[in-house]
Parts: structure tokens; sequence; C-alpha cells
């Protein structure tokens, strides 16, 4: 296990990447030994194993949960203007979802209830639904695709000078 993680280090992967792989080899060597197909002094030398340190600190503005409450206006929306951007605060705080993500169009899919969700051109899927929704996040949502009008495609859309959500984008 040990030269197993010398050999990440050396092929210059990332300290997460590598903590991530170590963590699936123990979480298989606690099955291994739980289903009597390893020894348990086998597996005791792999959780002994320790991952890689990670060094420096986290780039950019970090909020503080405080910070995000004081983020969001207190006093209820009104204009649908309003409305959608305490909806994308919403979904960028209670959800997790970075700024890229959330201008690259999530979609509302009718068929999944009303859940967000979001492809990133990666292909990978995200979805706020499945890492614990906070209800009031889905209620800012509800309540914004609600006055737009909005069942399914982009959930993010224009708003005119008139405050008339308008276009599919």
């Amino acid at each position: 296990m040990l030269r197993y993680r010398i050999h990440r280090e050396q092929q210059h992967y990332a300290p997460a990447t590598i903590n991530l792989r170590l963590a699936a080899v123990r979480r298989g060597a606690y099955e291994a030994a739980d289903a009597g197909l390893l020894s348990p002094e086998l597996a005791a030398g792999i959780r002994r194993v320790k991952g890689v340190r990670r060094l420096g600190v986290r780039l950019g503005n970090w909020l503080t949960p405080e910070q995000g409450r004081r983020l969001l206006p207190q006093r209820t929306p009104t204009t649908p203007r309003e409305l959608r951007d305490r909806a994308m605060l919403a979904v960028l705080l209670g959800c997790g979802l970075r700024r890229g993500e959330l201008l690259a169009r999530p979609e509302v899919h009718s068929t999944a209830g009303r859940a967000l969700r979001h492809r990133r051109p990666d292909r990978e899927r995200r979805s706020c639904p499945h890492r614990a929704d906070p209800a009031w996040v889905k209620a800012t949502m509800d309540a914004w695709t609600s006055v737009a009008g909005i069942t399914s495609g982009a959930v993010f859309r224009a708003i005119d000078r008139r405050g008339r959500v308008w276009g599919t984008a």
C-alpha cells in the first residue's frame, strides 16, 4: 500500500486524488477482511498507511455560512428579476454549484419532479437533490419557476425591461 502511494506521488498526482484512491483501497481491504478473504493483520497494515498531506491554502474567496446568509436578501422578492436572482444565489450557496456550472444552463426536467439537474461540459452529471437538497433551495426554485412558467428546459432565463421572462435559454 505504501509503495502504491509513493508510485502515485512520483506520477505527480494531486494529493486529493491519491487520498481518494487510497480510501477506495482501504474500503476494499475492510470488505475483504470482513468476508474472510484477507487476514486481519494485512488489513490492519493497509489501514495504517497514511494519506498524503495537503499543503497550501484554498484559492479564491470562500464564504463563511454567516456571510452566505447575509448575501441572500432578507426581504421577500417581489419582481421576477428578484426571484430569479435569489434562486441563482440559493442554488450557488445551497447546492454547491460553481459559477461556471450555473452559467452553463442548468435545466429542469418535468419528469424528475422539479429537480435541478446540471450536465457539465466534461459530461459528469451533478445534481442538487443527491447532495441533500436543502428545502429552502427547492422552495426558492419553485417560487421562481412557477412565476416564470418554466416546466422544462433552461432554468435561468432572460428578463426584459418590463419584467417579462422571455426566451428558452
